[in-house]
């Protein structure tokens, strides 16, 4: 709380209770809030649609090259294998035209080119020769196989038809995992053959495992049955089926998103390795793969925070800085305009002030005339105590009269155009004729008045006028803040060869130190349920720098308020020097 009190700008508790129904166009925190809410939603719309724009596209474009990078690891992965297969097929192929039917059926023979393939390119278990009719005529391997019968089998007919075949992988009753190629060959003389080979398995996975895989994926093939043909962490057991749906065919590799079997994301690509039976299948979770966009979408988010606060920023600092400035202009407005007022008002009780003296002044002297009749006809009579009293009487009647007549100068003297007119001016003499005034009050409420005038004090040359309104401005407020029996100073002293400073000192409530620095402010009043109106020391702040001064205020709650006021005396004026004769006093 005490923070918002630091920074709460001047206008937010303003009201303008002169504003009639005209209220909301001065109501200057709604201003504020238009203007902060407008400038921010007018700055803050592109930012955000920009901010949109760019979290849409960096995230299909990480989402694309995702796919594009799970498409090209398919494709490679795809090549690999496919090379891997026809390596050893093209091998048999070049087995079997290589060596003559009569060699090929050679035990020994077929021995030596088992050992030869297992040292070229491992992995081969056995090898076989078939005749066409599908019996084994000759074998190399741990196995007892020959004259084993295939006829019935369907790989021997599928070889048959297309001069080839890849296997599935498989126990058997070797009790490993294996796969068989096997290649049909029709020699010169037109007898037919087929060579078999058993691979194992684990040379194939090899392969894969060979093929590395990032964020979170892994890369195992299943046949077209959906079949896993190798290990999978996720999807099942070797030879299990897989738990995803098997893809459609397609000549080419595609990419896909799915769920998997904990309802995750899932980016998944495949190929239909061709002339096997084998599909391949990549599959990578989209949590994993996206941690880039994360990355990149908490640089995006940063930014937007960043630039978000940087605008709301500016705008609240240009928006309070604006209000301000309107209010100061509209606070200098109202001011002059009950300035303005308050003149017209003060020239019209000036004008009735001196109406109502020349009218009084008419009777007074002629009051003062017939007392002085009355006197130069008693004069000559003879002495007598009814005399002597008379005298007195007609004394008291002629000091009366005077005293009325110093009260209506002074008041046709505050009655005189307020335009600042330089003359030369005593000090002293203003102030003690504006204690004039109060001097009844003063009595009345037993305030006792010091007015403490160094001698050094030269003559000043100022307005009398503006003077006098000035220290009764301030001590009318000094009388407002003082209880009975209260004192009150004024005190007059050289500051320099230029200034001369004039203390106005109470020893009544004083002012709140939160109050003190807004004491000079328009329509600013701790007794605006006393009747203040805010406007005196205002004016009285307006009217000192009319007259080149300066004002300052001290004060402690409880103990008293000084009000000091520097005044130039204005070049020759400091030379004029006071001999104590009214004649001399402007005014």
């Amino acid at each position: 709380m005490s923070f918002w009190k630091h920074i709460k700008p001047e206008f937010w508790d303003h009201r303008d209770v002169a504003s009639g129904r005209h209220r909301h166009l001065f109501n200057l925190r709604r201003i504020w809030y238009l203007s902060v809410l407008l400038t921010a939603g007018v700055s803050l719309m592109p930012v955000f649609f920009l901010a949109a724009i760019d979290y849409q596209v960096t995230q299909k474009a990480i989402e694309s090259e995702n796919m594009l990078r799970t498409s090209r690891l398919v494709s490679n992965a795809r090549r690999t294998l496919s090379f891997f297969l026809l390596e050893r097929k093209y091998a048999l192929e070049f087995l079997v035209r290589d060596n003559s039917y009569e060699q090929l059926i050679d035990n020994e023979r077929l021995n030596t080119i088992l050992a030869n393939l297992h040292d070229s390119f491992g992995g081969f278990t056995d090898i076989g020769v078939i005749d066409i009719h599908g019996r084994q005529i000759a074998y190399s391997g741990p196995f007892d196989l020959v004259d084993r019968d295939y006829s019935r089998q369907s790989w021997f007919e599928e070889v048959m038809e297309q001069g080839g075949y890849v296997s599935d992988i498989f126990m058997g009753y070797r009790r490993s995992p294996h796969l068989v190629i096997a290649v049909k060959h029709t020699s010169p003389d037109g007898r037919i053959l087929v060579l078999r080979v058993d691979l194992e398995a684990e040379k194939f996975h090899s392969e894969l495992i060979d093929i590395e895989i990032r964020h979170g994926g892994e890369m195992f093939i299943i046949n077209h049955d959906g079949i896993l043909q190798t290990p999978s962490r996720r999807f099942g057991y070797m030879f299990e089926k897989m738990i995803l749906p098997v893809p459609p065919f397609s000549e080419s590799t595609q990419v896909f998103e799915t769920r998997g079997p904990e309802g995750e994301e899932l980016v998944v690509g495949y190929a239909y390795l061709e002339g096997t039976p084998f599909i391949l299948m990549v599959a990578k979770t989209k949590s994993n793969l996206m941690q880039p966009w994360l990355k990149a979408r908490q640089q995006i988010l940063v930014y937007l925070v960043v630039s978000v606060m940087v605008i709301l920023i500016a705008v609240l600092v240009v928006a309070t800085y604006l209000v301000s400035k309107i209010h100061a202009a509209d606070q200098t407005r109202v001011a002059a305009l009950h300035k303005v007022e308050y003149v017209n008002k003060m020239a019209s009780i000036g004008r009735l002030a001196a109406g109502v003296a020349h009218e009084i002044n008419n009777p007074l002297a002629i009051i003062n005339e017939k007392a002085g009749l009355m006197k130069d006809l008693m004069a000559q009579q003879e002495p007598s105590p009814l005399q002597v009293k008379m005298q007195g009487l007609l004394d008291s009647i002629q000091n009366s009269v005077n005293r009325c007549a110093t009260i209506t100068r002074r008041l046709l003297s505050f009655a005189r155009q307020s335009d600042v007119t330089l003359d030369l001016v005593d000090i002293r003499n203003v102030i003690e004729n504006v204690i004039g005034f109060l001097g009844k009050e003063s009595e009345y409420r037993n305030i006792s008045i010091d007015v403490d005038i160094a001698p050094d004090i030269p003559f000043i040359k100022s307005d009398r006028g503006k003077l006098e309104q000035i220290f009764l401005n301030l001590m009318n407020n000094a009388f407002s803040a003082l209880s009975d029996g209260g004192h009150l100073q004024v005190i007059g002293r050289k500051k320099s060869e230029k200034d001369i400073n004039i203390s106005v000192i109470d020893d009544g409530c004083g002012i709140h130190p939160d109050d003190i620095k807004r004491v000079f402010e328009p329509f600013f009043s701790t007794r605006t349920q006393q009747g203040g109106t805010g406007l005196g020391l205002s004016i009285t702040h307006g009217l000192v720098q009319e007259l080149g001064g300066t004002i300052t205020v001290e004060s402690q709650l409880g103990k008293g308020t000084r009000f000091n006021i520097t005044l130039p005396l204005r070049g020759d004026a400091a030379k004029v020097e006071k001999n104590g004769t009214d004649s001399r006093i402007a005014g």
